[in-house]
């Protein structure tokens, strides 16, 4: 198999275990596949020169985390129309919960997996979503 179009994972763990038919996903967030600093690779997500927030769009995170599940689940013999799971973390459910649920149904508009949505107080970067997934196989 030739190596993942997705970015890498953040620590010593597999993206992705299968067990049986089924197709287990690491916790999975929006940064992009591209080189530079970790801020950089966020979509939505820009600093200024103190480190504040000069741009922050959410929305633009929802649709990333979203599109690297499927191109991980596709990698790996798998399909978006066969997640039966999906856990979301998110780390501001006040201010986010809103835009995740009107972006989630333009994602899940005819394939409804099981799903709970969480409250984190915190994400391993600067992200501020991240889904964790359950697949079946092909």
């Amino acid at each position: 198999m030739s190596e993942s179009k997705a970015p890498k994972p953040m620590g010593l763990y597999p993206y992705v275990k299968k067990a049986g038919n089924l197709l287990f996903l690491s916790g999975v967030g929006p940064r992009a596949s591209q080189s530079g600093s970790e801020e950089a690779n966020i979509p939505g997500l820009k600093y200024d020169k103190n480190g504040n927030y000069e741009t922050f769009d959410f929305e633009a995170q929802c649709h990333s985390v979203f599109e690297n599940v499927k191109l991980i689940l596709e990698e790996n013999g798998s399909s978006w129309d066969q997640l039966v799971d999906v856990t979301t973390f998110l780390t501001d459910m006040k201010r986010d919960f809103k835009t995740y649920n009107r972006v989630y149904a333009e994602y899940f508009n005819t394939t409804q997996p099981c799903r709970t949505t969480v409250e984190v107080n915190a994400l391993p970067s600067p992200i501020s979503i991240e889904l964790k997934c359950i697949a079946e196989i092909n």
